[in-house]
């Protein structure tokens, strides 16, 4: 093919201002004149194909106080650098998946004796799963400390004024000391890099709930969906959670699973960017779930002790999730038996 002619393009070079011993040396960037770029023979390079290389598009409404392609971006790049697996359990032969969900039971039903917010419990969760994916052939008798140890981080990081650290021993009835904790916090923030910050399912769940609510933009941070529908959202999340299988799938896609019960896929999309092929399959996954709650009474909002009305739904609450969950595996095998029979006739 004829090369195309030559282009002008403006370029920089790095100029080293000083040598220190070490062989480190600050840059600054300086502006060079224009250059005519040569036109080369593209025989000599390599050829590359690139697919599946893009950004889901920001469903933020435009923002006053931030970019929302940046905000949505920032989230984004959380997914992937907060990773989670389900495989962890694996290293853990003395750990079965029953014995997390008894301490995420365990640790939802002191987020509410002590009015902590639901993003705190999920933090909570998070650090756990993180931690136990980063050690090898763990004692069953150490998942308590290192749950109350995960909430207590959490709480130091999400609640204005957190509990104190022997409330937390309190709890455990002398099974873990503030020694134990305070020795174990040090482990977990060491093991997980001080990186802290993941977007929990339940933040991408609030976030969605606010998008579609919204009616102003200028005032995007101030809760404007029904306290009602969301806490019944959360309750569903919160039963998806404990089962270990949860982990097969990214936060913001199980918030966008557990919106899509109660909510059309064409709000979903809207709401979060993604597809119908991202999101069925945590959808289908869901459903027994979302079965074994629609024969339980619907959730009330609590009163909490100097916590505002209008922060209720925010507070983490606790039912009989053990006994939910016992429901939803006989859902499960009623689904594959009928499947079966089906399949059979």
């Amino acid at each position: 093919k004829k090369l195309q002619p030559a282009a002008k393009t403006q370029s920089y070079e790095i100029q080293k201002c000083w040598r220190s011993d070490d062989g480190a040396s600050p840059c600054v960037l300086i502006e060079t004149p224009h250059k005519e770029l040569q036109p080369s023979d593209t025989k000599g390079f390599r050829q590359f194909t690139f697919k599946n290389l893009f950004i889901q598009r920001s469903p933020l409404p435009q923002l006053s106080w931030a970019s929302c392609d940046d905000v949505w971006i920032k989230m984004l790049n959380k997914e992937l650098k907060y990773v989670h697996d389900k495989s962890y359990l694996q290293k853990h032969p003395k750990i079965q998946s029953k014995m997390r969900a008894i301490l995420l039971d365990w640790l939802l039903e002191v987020s509410e004796v002590y009015s902590l917010h639901r993003q705190t419990a999920y933090l909570a969760q998070d650090f756990f799963d993180r931690y136990m994916s980063t050690q090898d052939d763990m004692n069953k008798d150490y998942l308590q400390l290192i749950g109350i140890t995960s909430l207590f981080i959490a709480a130091k990081i999400e609640e204005i004024y957190p509990p104190k650290i022997f409330e937390f021993a309190y709890v455990t009835d002398g099974a873990c000391d503030t020694w134990d904790i305070q020795k174990t916090e040090l482990t977990i923030l060491k093991a997980l890099e001080w990186n802290l910050c993941p977007e929990t399912p339940i933040s991408w769940l609030k976030l969605y709930c606010q998008v579609e609510a919204q009616r102003d933009a200028q005032n995007f941070l101030v809760p404007q969906f029904s306290q009602e529908t969301y806490i019944q959202i959360t309750q569903l999340l919160d039963l998806s959670v404990m089962d270990v299988a949860s982990l097969d799938f990214s936060y913001s896609v199980l918030a966008a699973a557990a919106f899509c019960h109660f909510s059309s896929f064409d709000v979903v999309q809207r709401v979060s960017g993604l597809s119908w092929e991202c999101v069925s399959p945590c959808v289908r996954w869901m459903t027994p779930f979302m079965e074994t709650l629609r024969s339980e009474p619907a959730p009330q909002l609590k009163s909490f002790p100097k916590v505002k009305p209008d922060d209720r739904h925010n507070i983490q609450t606790h039912v009989a999730y053990l006994d939910l969950l016992v429901s939803t595996r006989i859902f499960r095998m009623a689904g594959r038996i009928n499947s079966k029979v089906a399949i059979w006739y």
